[in-house]
C-alpha cells in the first residue's frame, strides 16, 4: 500500500526531473549527468518497487537499500529542488530586460544551488547502497503484511447470528420478491440478481438470508460460492464441485462453460456468487442459458457498480444496499457495546459514533465491540473514542477486520492515480460535499493526472467502487457532488497524515514541520494560534481553507511553490492580499470566495494559471489580463470588462494570433457593447460559454453579440462532436436575439432562461442537441410539441411557473432518457402509450402535486427511478408508492430536498420565481434506495454548479477582421492598463435582484 503510493509518487517527478536537461534551462554538463543519474536511478527504485508487489511482496527492506521512509524523503526532496529551481527560473523569465541584467550574479547562484541539492541528492542512494553492503540486514515479511494480505474479502460475517440482523426485513423482502416475480414477456427465464454496495455493507448478510429464505429453499439445485480471489475458470469449476460433478484441473473455460451449461439444462438452480471483484460475468455468463424455462436465479454480491450491472443487463435486478436509519444504527451499536446486564442502565450517548459509522453494519459492530472492550460504562466514553478514531483504527485489534476492509478497498484500486485522487478527500471537512469538477481541476493541478480524460477515469474509479458515493447529480445524470462516508474518511485521515500527504490542524498544532498540502477547517487556525507556527510555508504545494485562516497563514510571501490555493471559503482573505499572491509564480489552480472584490492586473504574472474561480466574489469588473494568460483554460464568474480598457497591439496579437488556451468562459454579462462579444470570437478553443443579456439605454444593437453566438453554434462541414455547451439567460427585451440565430447549428447542451413563447428555430433544426433545459415563466404547449420530434435528446428539463396543458403523443421524444419538471402549478402533460420509450427517469419537483395528477407511468417500459418533491404530501406520496410497485419495472420512488447549501455559489436569484425552481435548476439527488412506508429517505441535493462541457467556435475569422472588431469596440490604442476600482468592504450583501449579485454556477 505505502509502496504503491511512493511508486506512482516517483512516476510523476520523473518527467520533471528529466525537463530539467533540456537547453532552455542551460545547465552545466556535469549538473545534467548528476540528474540522468538521479533519474535512472529512481526508475529503477520505482520498477523494483512495482515487481515486488505484482509478487505479492510488500517488505522492501530486503531488496532496497533505503527505507520506505528514506525513499520518501528522497523523492520529496527531488521535487522541491526541481520546483524551487521552476521558481526562479519562471521569476527570471519574467523579470525585464535591465532586472535581467542586474540580477543575472543570481540567476548564476541559482544554477549552482541547484547543482549543489543534485550533489547532495546523489549521495542519499550511494551511502545508502553502502550502508547496505556492510550490514546486509534481512528484513522478512512482517506480521503486520501477512495480516494486511489475508484479507477478508467481505465486511459481513455471512453467518452473523439472528439476534445481530438489524434493519434487514425490507431488503430481504425485496430480494424474496424478485425470486419468484417475473414480468409476463420474460416468464420463465433466468434472472440475475446483484447485489452492490461497500465493504461492510451487509451484502453478504444479506445474500445469506434471501439464500435460507423458505422460497430460497424451493429450488432443486442451490449452491453458493465465494468468488474471493478467483477468476473465470476457478468459479466454475467451484460450481461443479457443490454440484457434485467432477472436475479435471487443467481444463480450460470454454470446457467448463459447458460442463456447467449440461448439468444445469432444464433444471431450475439458484445459485449465489459472493464477492464478485472484476467482471467475470462476460466470461461465465454463458453457462447460464438464459432460455431456461424454469425460472432459475443467479444472485451476486459485489461491491462494484459496473460489475453488477454487466450481471443484470439484461433480464435483471440490481439492488443497492443502504445504510441502516438513526433508530436500527442506534439499536445495533448499543447490543454490542452494552454488556446485558446495563440493559436496564443509561445507554452510552451514541450521538457522534453513529456519525462515525454513517450507518454502516460493520463499522456499527466493530465499535461497539470496541466500546464493551474498553469497559463500558466505566471506560472512555463515546466522545473520547472518536476523537481519537484514527489511532484506535490503526492500533487496536477489535478494530482489525473493519482496519482489513478499507485498506482491500484502498489497496485494491489500479494504480498510483486513484489512490493520490482519494487520499486528496483528506483536504476536505467531514461531511462536506465536494463539487466533482472542482475536485477534478485541482488534482490536474496537483499532478496527480495529466489529462482531463484521466481524471475523469479516476473519479469514475473511485465512484464505481462505491468508495466515494453521489450527492447531487447534473442534468445529465452525471455526479455534481460527492463524499467520503463515515469510516472510509477516518481511514483517508489515517493514511493521508501518516504518509505526509496532507496535514491538518489539530488541537491548534500542526503535526510536521515540512508540509505539502495544508487544509485548515473552520476557524481551528485563529490569528493567534497560527502565529507561532514552526512551518516552512515555502514548501506547500496546496493550501485550502474553511473559515478563518489567520495573519501567519495568509502571509503569501513566505509561500513559493504553492500550485493549489483555494480560499473560497477562507473569511478574513481581503483585497491587500492579493498582490502577494500574484507573485505565487507556480499556481495553477486559484479561487476566492465573497471577500474579494477586484482582481489587480499583476495577475498577468501567473503565466501557468489553468484555473481561476471567481464565482463567490463580489468581483464586477474583469481586468483584460486575465484573459491573456496563455494557460488558463477554465475562466468561472460574472463580470464585464472595463468600457476603459485599452487594447494595445499586444492584446491584438494575443488573440491574433489564436494563443488563447481558454476552454471554459462561465461566464460574461453584456449590454452588447461591451468587449467581450468581439473578443470571443478568437478564442478557438472555447467549449463552454454562459452570457448574461441585459438590456442597455445605451445601445439596443446586439448585431455582434448574435455573431458572435453564430460562430460558436456553427456546425461545420466535418460535423465535430465536440461537447460543446451554451448557456443564455436573457429577458424580455433581448429574447429577439434568439430569433436571429440560424442554422446549420450544433451543440451539446443548451440553457436558455428568459420569456420563452416559442422554441426558437435554430433549437429545432439543430444536429447533436442531447441536453435541454428551458427555463420561462410560462412554457406553452407549442413549444412543447415542437421539443417533441427532436431525436438526439436524451435530458430534458422544464422550469416554469405555469404549464399549458399538453399531450405527449405516441413515438414522441424518441431518445429521451431523463425528463424533469420543476413547476409552481401542478398541471403536468398527459403521457400516451408508445410516447418516451425509452425513458429511465422522470422528476416532478412540484410541492402542490396532488396524487399521479393525471399522469400513468405503466406503459414506461424502461423507467427505473420517480423523484418527488419532498414537500408532496403523504397521500400524495404514497399514491406514487403504489404506482411504483404496480410498474412491472417496480422503479425506485425518491424524495428531492434541496437543503444543503454548503458548497454551493451565488445562485441566479433571477432564475425562476421560487426557491424551489432556483435551486433545483442545475442538481438532482442520486437515486440512492427505494420509498420504504416507515422509513423515508430524503435524499440531499447540493446546489452546487455543473454545466456540461465546453463549447467550440467555427469559422476562421482573418487578421482584417480581427482589426476592424477591436477598431470597432471603441477603444483607443495604447498601453494595456485599467482604471482604479473602488473595494467593496466584507459588509453588506449586494442586493440579490442586482445583475451583478448573481453568480454564475459551474
Amino acid at each position: 500500500m505505502e509502496a504503491a503510493l511512493l511508486s506512482g509518487f516517483i512516476k510523476t517527478i520523473l518527467p520533471k526531473l528529466f525537463s530539467l536537461v533540456q537547453e532552455k534551462y542551460k545547465l552545466h554538463k556535469v549538473l545534467k549527468g548528476d540528474i540522468k543519474f538521479l533519474e535512472k536511478e529512481l526508475r529503477m527504485i520505482a520498477v523494483t518497487i512495482d515487481d515486488q508487489i505484482l509478487l505479492g511482496r510488500e517488505d522492501h527492506g530486503a531488496l532496497l537499500s533505503l527505507s520506505m521512509e528514506e525513499l520518501r524523503e528522497l523523492a520529496h526532496q527531488i521535487e522541491d529542488c526541481i520546483d524551487r529551481f521552476l521558481y526562479h527560473v519562471t521569476r527570471e523569465q519574467q523579470a525585464s530586460l535591465f532586472r535581467r541584467t542586474i540580477t543575472s550574479p543570481k540567476t548564476l547562484r541559482s544554477r549552482q544551488r541547484l547543482a549543489a541539492e543534485v550533489q547532495l541528492l546523489r549521495k542519499i542512494p550511494e551511502e545508502a547502497h553502502q550502508r547496505e553492503k556492510r550490514y546486509r540486514v534481512f528484513a522478512g515479511l512482517s506480521s503486520s503484511r501477512q495480516a494486511e494480505s489475508s484479507y477478508c474479502s467481505s465486511g459481513s460475517d455471512p453467518h452473523t447470528p439472528k439476534a445481530d440482523l438489524v434493519g434487514i426485513d425490507g431488503p430481504r423482502d425485496e430480494l424474496v420478491q424478485q425470486l419468484t416475480e417475473e414480468p409476463e414477456d420474460l416468464a420463465k427465464q433466468l434472472k440475475v440478481i446483484s447485489i452492490v454496495g461497500i465493504h461492510g455493507s451487509g451484502k453478504t448478510v444479506l445474500a445469506r438470508e434471501v439464500y435460507e429464505s423458505d422460497v430460497g429453499r424451493q429450488f432443486s439445485l442451490r449452491a453458493w460460492i465465494s468468488a474471493t480471489g478467483r477468476g473465470p475458470r476457478e468459479v466454475l469449476m467451484e460450481i461443479l464441485r457443490k454440484f457434485g460433478r467432477p472436475v479435471v484441473d487443467n481444463s480450460s473455460v470454454d470446457q467448463l462453460t459447458v460442463d456447467v451449461r449440461e448439468h444445469l439444462d432444464k433444471k431450475r438452480y439458484f445459485i449465489v456468487i459472493d464477492d464478485m471483484q472484476t467482471d467475470q460475468w462476460s466470461s461465465i455468463e454463458a453457462a447460464f442459458p438464459e432460455d431456461n424455462v424454469v425460472s432459475s436465479r443467479v444472485m451476486v454480491t459485489t461491491t462494484i457498480q459496473s460489475v453488477a450491472n454487466a450481471c443484470s443487463s439484461s433480464n435483471g435486478y440490481v439492488h443497492r444496499t443502504k445504510r441502516l436509519g438513526d433508530k436500527d444504527s442506534e439499536q445495533l451499536f448499543v447490543r454490542k457495546a452494552c454488556p446485558k446486564k446495563y440493559l436496564g442502565y443509561m445507554q452510552p450517548e451514541s450521538k457522534e459514533v453513529l456519525k462515525k459509522c454513517d450507518g454502516q453494519p460493520l463499522a456499527l459492530v466493530s465499535m461497539g465491540q470496541f466500546l464493551r472492550k474498553k469497559g463500558w460504562p466505566t471506560g472512555p466514553n463515546c466522545e473520547d473514542v472518536c476523537r481519537n478514531l484514527s489511532h484506535h483504527l490503526e492500533q487496536d485489534e477489535t478494530l482489525e477486520r473493519m482496519r482489513r476492509v478499507l485498506l482491500h478497498s484502498f489497496s485494491s484500486l489500479p494504480g498510483h492515480g486513484p489512490k493520490a485522487c482519494l487520499l486528496y478527500f483528506g483536504m476536505f471537512p467531514c461531511d462536506h460535499p465536494i463539487r466533482r469538477k472542482r475536485l477534478m481541476r485541482r488534482w490536474l493541478a496537483e499532478g496527480f493526472v495529466e489529462t482531463q480524460p484521466s481524471s475523469t477515469e479516476n473519479f469514475n474509479t473511485l465512484i464505481d467502487r462505491n468508495i466515494i458515493e453521489p450527492i447531487g447529480m447534473c442534468n445529465n445524470d452525471q455526479v455534481k457532488t460527492c463524499k467520503t462516508y463515515g469510516m472510509m474518511r477516518e481511514f483517508i485521515l489515517l493514511m493521508s497524515t501518516s504518509q505526509d500527504f496532507i496535514t491538518l490542524f489539530a488541537g491548534n498544532k500542526v503535526e510536521h514541520k515540512y508540509v505539502r498540502r495544508l487544509s485548515l477547517h473552520h476557524n481551528i487556525a485563529t490569528s493567534g494560534s497560527c502565529s507561532s507556527l514552526d512551518i516552512n510555508l515555502s514548501l506547500v504545494r496546496s493550501l485550502i481553507v474553511f473559515g478563518e485562516a489567520g495573519k501567519a497563514i495568509l502571509s503569501f510571501q513566505k509561500y513559493q511553490l504553492l500550485r493549489v490555493l483555494d480560499l473560497e471559503q477562507c473569511t478574513d482573505l481581503e483585497d491587500e492580499h492579493l498582490k502577494d499572491i500574484c507573485n505565487l509564480l507556480l499556481l495553477k489552480y486559484l479561487s476566492f470566495g465573497e471577500t474579494v472584490a477586484s482582481i489587480p492586473k499583476d495577475i498577468e504574472k501567473l503565466k501557468l494559471l489553468e484555473t481561476l474561480d471567481l464565482r463567490r466574489t463580489k468581483v464586477k469588473i474583469l481586468p483584460i489580463e486575465v484573459l491573456l494568460l496563455p494557460c488558463l483554460l477554465h475562466l468561472f464568474g460574472e463580470f464585464q470588462l472595463s468600457d476603459k480598457v485599452k487594447i494595445t497591439s499586444e492584446v491584438q496579437k494575443f488573440f491574433l494570433t489564436e494563443q488563447s488556451s481558454l476552454e471554459t468562459l462561465a461566464g460574461f454579462v453584456t449590454d452588447g457593447c461591451q468587449g467581450f462579444p468581439k473578443i470571443i470570437s478568437h478564442m478557438k478553443n472555447l467549449r463552454k460559454l454562459k452570457i448574461w443579456i441585459e438590456r442597455s439605454e445605451k445601445n439596443t444593437n446586439f448585431t455582434d453579440l448574435v455573431n458572435a453566438i453564430q460562430k460558436f453554434i456553427h456546425d461545420d462541414k466535418e460535423e465535430s462532436n465536440d461537447p460543446r455547451s451554451l448557456s443564455l439567460h436573457f429577458d424580455a427585451c433581448t429574447e429577439n436575439i434568439l430569433s436571429s440565430l440560424k442554422a446549420p447549428s450544433y451543440l451539446r447542451s443548451l440553457k436558455l432562461k428568459g420569456k420563452l413563447l416559442e422554441l426558437p428555430q435554430f433549437v429545432i433544426s439543430m444536429r447533436g442537441l442531447r441536453e435541454l433545459c428551458l427555463s420561462s415563466t410560462k412554457l406553452t404547449a407549442g413549444l412543447l410539441a415542437a421539443l417533441s420530434v427532436l431525436k438526439d435528446l436524451q435530458h430534458l428539463k422544464l422550469i416554469a411557473d405555469e404549464l399549458e396543458d399538453f399531450i405527449i403523443e405516441d413515438k414522441a421524444f424518441p431518445g429521451l432518457l431523463h425528463l424533469c419538471f420543476v413547476l409552481e402549478g401542478a398541471t403536468l402533460p398527459t403521457i400516451e402509450e408508445g410516447a418516451l420509450p425509452y425513458l429511465i427517469s422522470l422528476k416532478l419537483i412540484c410541492k402542490d402535486l396532488d396524487g399521479l395528477a393525471g399522469m400513468k407511468i405503466n406503459h414506461l417500459k424502461c423507467l427505473k427511478e420517480v423523484i418527488l418533491d419532498h414537500r408532496v404530501t403523504s397521500e400524495t406520496r404514497e399514491t406514487w408508492e403504489k404506482a411504483a410497485k404496480e410498474h412491472p419495472n417496480r422503479p425506485k420512488l425518491l424524495l428531492f430536498n434541496p437543503v444543503d447549501e454548503s458548497e454551493s455559489v451565488p445562485g441566479d436569484s433571477s432564475l425562476a420565481s421560487t426557491t424551489a425552481e432556483r435551486e433545483a435548476m442545475e442538481t438532482f439527488p442520486t437515486p440512492d434506495g427505494a420509498l420504504q412506508e416507515d422509513n423515508i429517505q430524503i435524499l440531499v441535493k447540493q446546489i452546487s454548479s455543473a454545466a456540461p462541457e465546453k463549447l467550440n467556435n467555427s469559422e476562421p475569422i482573418s487578421k482584417d477582421e480581427l482589426n476592424s472588431s477591436f477598431n470597432n469596440m471603441g477603444f483607443s490604442e495604447g498601453k494595456l492598463g485599467l482604471t482604479e476600482l473602488s473595494i467593496v468592504q466584507n459588509g453588506k450583501t449586494i442586493d440579490p435582484t442586482s445583475v451583478h449579485s448573481r453568480r454564475a454556477k459551474a
